[in-house]
């Protein structure tokens, strides 16, 4: 198995998620790093980008989380879109979505991108110099997955 190299520009783009009891918590974030996040393109789950947006940032939104814009969010990362996920989830409500949730979260260490889950580790990613700068993040080669054999009556029918 040989892995692929993808290149992550310097422009970075970095999908903002926030359950309702945490979008208080990442706008104050996103505020805190408002200059550092205008340099990148920025994606967000409905509510949280008319949120992001009062702040004066552009954001492109996709539809509300329980509506699919975890979903969207997940096949944005699955064909390369965006770069890094910061998701400020509460870990104290159960979700409606909360399969779509766990889904999202499965899919960004699939594609092997960044993921931050509370502020702090928001913090660590956005400060570190890699930001700055281009990275060759290392994807897993699925090959051997997506070749694989399902059972011969199936393998037949293909």
């Amino acid at each position: 198995m040989v892995d692929e190299v993808r290149i992550m520009k310097k422009k970075k783009k970095i999908a903002l998620v926030a359950h309702d009891h945490r979008k208080e918590d990442l706008l104050q974030w996103v505020e805190f790093n408002k200059y550092l996040l205008s340099l990148h393109d920025l994606y967000a789950t409905g509510t949280t980008g008319k949120i992001i947006e009062k702040s004066g940032l552009n954001v492109t939104k996709l539809q509300s989380g329980p509506l699919g814009g975890d979903m969207q969010v997940g096949a944005k990362i699955a064909n390369g879109e965006i770069d890094f996920l910061i998701f400020f989830w509460d870990p104290l409500e159960t979700q409606p979505h909360d399969p779509d949730v766990k889904a999202l979260l499965r899919i960004a260490v699939v594609w092997n991108i960044p993921v931050a889950c509370d502020r702090s580790t928001a913090d660590f990613l956005v400060s570190s110099t890699l930001m700055e700068k281009e990275y060759e993040r290392i994807v897993p080669d699925y090959k051997n997955y997506r070749q694989r054999k399902i059972n011969s009556s199936i393998d037949e029918q293909l």
